[in-house]
């Protein structure tokens, strides 16, 4: 492991442990989270991995592989949102968030290696925060349920970072297994794990790096977020998961702003593609989830406009190419979209995006095959 290796190399001795948090891909479910909806995601191969040991000290030292530097902090910089900057903010941020928790954290030091894609849409910063807390909590002997986990990892990201995430990507690189998808209910935090056997069925979600990086720290995001809660009250409900699909020209009848519409009609519909979805699953229908995939990204371009030139043009490329479906996954603004394909076929449909990337002039994409694998574990 990279990370041991650096450990070893920054730090002068082999660390007390090694833990590993997966990316994830979310198959169906966008910006449903934050309005106490349902979400699919399932956990990539490509995973954060930490090596750490306690330290004497009062500091917590953290050196990073793909950043090339160490960071330090203390207490003090640990207390206050915004007091450690970067990508070690996200580690400030675990350590704040346990402490917010009146938990005994311990100090330590850590070396971090990663080949999950920065910017991409596959919550790299929730696997570095997964694999931070784990390690911390395994090193301090800390007794916390791992339902409760991932609201942990949450709030680091949102109090700390200030990030206004909701919870599906600390949930899903935390409770995900092999095998399964991860049906999340995002207001009660009830876990379905639904069988997502590809390889049996003949098939692979072929993930599509679109080389567009996007930021979740934006006014955009922020903007979606905020237009959902004004709708919300306008409504008169808790959240827009409480706007069901029966429901929803009725309630798009009581609101002026067309805008606000669209991203009324965007949650409603992606929440009941979600549980068509999972119901598919269920009775072993993988191919058919196809329209429903595509039928998210439209919605995604159309009604919440978060998509960009390179994912529609992925999207547009790999539904020619023969894909059963195919949507962008993520917050939007850029990062990845995944196809449904036949296995054999991944290859063939990689290419076609490729050569609709070049004579678009974008970036060439980066392409992969991904089956679902485990959350977060200790690998020694």
């Amino acid at each position: 492991m990279r990370a041991t290796a650096g450990f070893v190399e920054v730090y002068g001795e082999k660390p007390a442990g090694v833990w590993a948090a997966p990316g994830r891909v979310n198959l169906i479910g966008e910006h449903t989270d934050y309005n106490d909806g349902f979400v699919l995601p399932f956990a990539l191969p490509r995973r954060t991995v930490v090596a750490a040991a306690p330290d004497p000290g009062r500091r917590w030292t953290v050196w990073s592989e793909q950043a090339g530097e160490r960071v330090s902090f203390g207490r003090a910089d640990a207390a206050e949102p915004g007091r450690v900057t970067g990508w070690a903010a996200y580690v400030a941020g675990v350590v704040w968030a346990l402490r917010e928790a009146d938990l005994d954290v311990p100090v330590a030091r850590l070396a971090i290696a990663s080949d999950v894609p920065l910017g991409a849409g596959l919550s790299s910063s929730a696997a570095l925060e997964a694999a931070v807390q784990a390690a911390l909590l395994d090193l301090g002997d800390l007794d916390v349920p791992v339902a409760q986990r991932p609201r942990l990892a949450q709030q680091a990201e949102n109090g700390y970072v200030g990030a206004p995430t909701g919870i599906m990507d600390q949930s899903a690189v935390i409770r995900c297994r092999a095998g399964q998808a991860l049906f999340l209910d995002c207001r009660s935090l009830a876990v379905e794990h639904v069988p997502f056997d590809l390889d049996a069925a003949g098939l692979a979600i072929l993930v599509i790096d679109s080389r567009a990086p996007h930021r979740h720290v934006t006014g955009e995001y922020a903007a979606r977020r905020a237009a959902c809660e004004y709708a919300a009250a306008a409504l008169g409900v808790p959240a827009l998961r409480d706007v069901t699909i029966d429901d929803l020209d009725a309630a798009l009848a009581r609101l002026d702003d067309p805008v606000v519409r669209r991203r009324v009609r965007h949650v409603v519909t992606e929440n009941h593609r979600v549980c068509q979805t999972v119901d598919l699953l269920r009775a072993g229908r993988l191919a058919e989830i196809g329209p429903l995939l595509t039928a998210s990204h439209a919605s995604m371009r159309d009604d919440f406009e978060i998509t960009v030139p390179e994912v529609d043009t992925a999207v547009e490329a790999a539904l020619a190419a023969g894909a059963y479906g195919a949507r962008m996954t993520g917050g939007g603004f850029g990062g990845c979209v995944l196809a449904l394909v036949d296995a054999a076929a991944a290859d063939t449909v990689a290419s076609a995006v490729a050569r609709a990337y070049a004579e678009r002039g974008f970036a060439t994409p980066e392409c992969f095959t991904a089956l679902p694998g485990p959350g977060v574990e200790r690998l020694g």
